[in-house]
Formats: C-alpha cells, structure tokens, sequence
C-alpha cells in the first residue's frame, strides 16, 4: 500500500495531475476542496493560516492503511509535516515560475491567483516556502514537461491501478 503526497505551489499541475490519476482508477484526495481545510490560529498569535484537519488526514490515511490501496493526497499547508512519516513518497511540483503564472491566469478550477494581490503573494510564497518544500521532499517532478509523462511517474510510485471504476473521495 503507498500513500503518496503531491506538494507545491499554486500552478505547479498538483490538482491536473490528480485527475488524470483519477482517470486511470487511482484513489486521489485533493485536500484543496471538500472541508479537508481549516483556517487555524499560528502559534504567534497574529493571525490564521490554512491548515489540514488533521483529524480528517488522520482518518484518511489510516483508512488506506488497512485498505491496502495507493492513495494520492495532494496539498500544500503549514501542518503537513506532521504526517510526513505516514508518506511513502513526498513529491514535490516545480515549473518555472512563468509556467505556474500563465497556467494560473488560465485555469478555471480554482479562482485563486487572478488578482494581482494573490500573484504577489505566490511570488513571495514561491520564495519562501518552496525551497522548505524542496528539503522534505523524498523527489522533485518539473511539471513543465508533457502531463502524461508526469502522470506516468507518479503512477509509478504506486504500482498498477488497483481500482477498475473511476471515482474521487470525498468528505
């Protein structure tokens, strides 16, 4: 059983490299939708920051720990750390920062990064905290190569599909 997590910046392909993993029969979990998510104090106490509930996260892996199935979980949050030690592989998306730029002014599944705010605020992100993401990662997939080869690598880590119907988790 691998339970493997995709970590990266917003435009990095976490979310379409998951649906086409989806497509192929794999259970996939994008922690970006569906309540996985909560808005936590920081321990400064000046202010919040999105965080897993890692109550849910728990729940979810323990589930597929018994199950036996590969999972992929993908999400970038303060908290996931914590769960690093229950990861069979901790891939991190990296593009050029052009690519995750473009990428997100064109998508239409996520509304974050239109506004000029929210692009300076993945500027300085992509400054920060990727080069954190890069440390903890088990490998690094560049993603400004052809979806499908990404998609084939990080099948791979997990073995043939075990699952033949097409189906996402949700809460």
């Amino acid at each position: 059983m691998a339970v493997i997590f995709v970590t990266g910046m917003s435009g990095t392909g976490k979310t379409t490299a998951l649906n086409r993993l989806e497509q192929r029969g794999y259970r996939v979990v994008d922690t970006d939708v569906g309540g996985w998510i909560e808005d936590l104090p920081l321990s400064e106490d000046v202010g919040t920051e999105p965080q897993w509930r890692e109550d849910r996260i728990d729940a979810l892996i323990t589930e597929h720990e018994i199950s036996g199935e590969p999972l992929f979980i993908a999400g970038t949050v303060l908290n996931q750390g914590k769960f690093y030690p229950r990861f069979d592989e901790i891939v991190l998306f990296s593009a050029p920062f052009e690519v995750m730029l473009e990428r997100i002014a064109t998508r239409d599944t996520n509304p974050f990064g239109k506004t000029a705010e929210q692009r300076d605020q993945i500027m300085a992100d992509t400054a920060e905290v990727e080069p954190l993401l890069r440390v903890s990662a088990t490998v690094e997939i560049n993603t400004h190569k052809p979806l499908a080869d990404v998609v084939d690598q990080l099948a791979a880590f997990a073995g043939p599909s075990p699952n033949k119907t097409h189906f996402r988790c949700r809460p």
